[in-house]
């Protein structure tokens, strides 16, 4: 039961992704934009130093460093996992970030690329992110892939990661 309620949701959710597209719900707009592009040093999983600026990776959410999920009854330290994925994952290349505003701490918000391959949505389709729906529905069809495989996050219970700082403040 839980897999067809898995199943029906994810479908219905990349309808809806396909629909925010074509509607123009995908994120800001009109923001001006201009590209970073360097090395990068991973903060966190949606967090990254680029040529000097702190870049919060738009329209994707992903554990805190201190934040645990639970797979099969065992916690698992998931935020300290998606980060080192993160960093696996870009590696020694450099990262190019469409820049289009700022957040409410002042960081840039962006989407990056590794090798032409959006992070963000990396992340969000291996289940070490999920879809910041708050802002856009851009990364719904990878959610609702890694949740019918059960990857990462999807493979056991979890909070999202913006319930987890309401329950956890710093």
């Amino acid at each position: 039961m839980r897999r067809r309620r898995r199943l029906i949701l994810g479908l219905v959710l990349a309808l809806l992704a396909g629909a925010a597209g074509l509607a123009g719900l995908d994120g800001p707009q009109g923001s001006a934009r201009h590209d970073l592009v360097g090395p990068a040093t991973v903060v966190d999983a949606d967090t990254l130093v680029v040529s000097g600026q702190r870049v919060r990776l738009d329209a994707a959410d992903a554990p805190e460093l201190r934040q645990s999920c639970e797979r099969g009854g065992v916690s698992w330290p998931c935020g300290r996992d998606a980060a080192q994925a993160l960093r696996q994952f870009i590696g020694t290349r450099d990262l190019r970030c469409e820049t289009h505003g700022r957040d409410r701490f002042d960081r840039v918000l962006a989407l990056c690329r590794a090798g032409g391959e959006d992070i963000a949505a990396w992340l969000v389709s291996e289940g070490l992110a999920v879809a910041y729906t708050r802002y856009s529905w851009r990364y719904l069809p990878q959610e609702a892939a890694a949740r019918w495989h059960g990857r990462g996050m999807w493979g056991g219970d979890f909070d999202r990661p913006e319930d987890w700082r309401r329950a956890h403040p710093r």
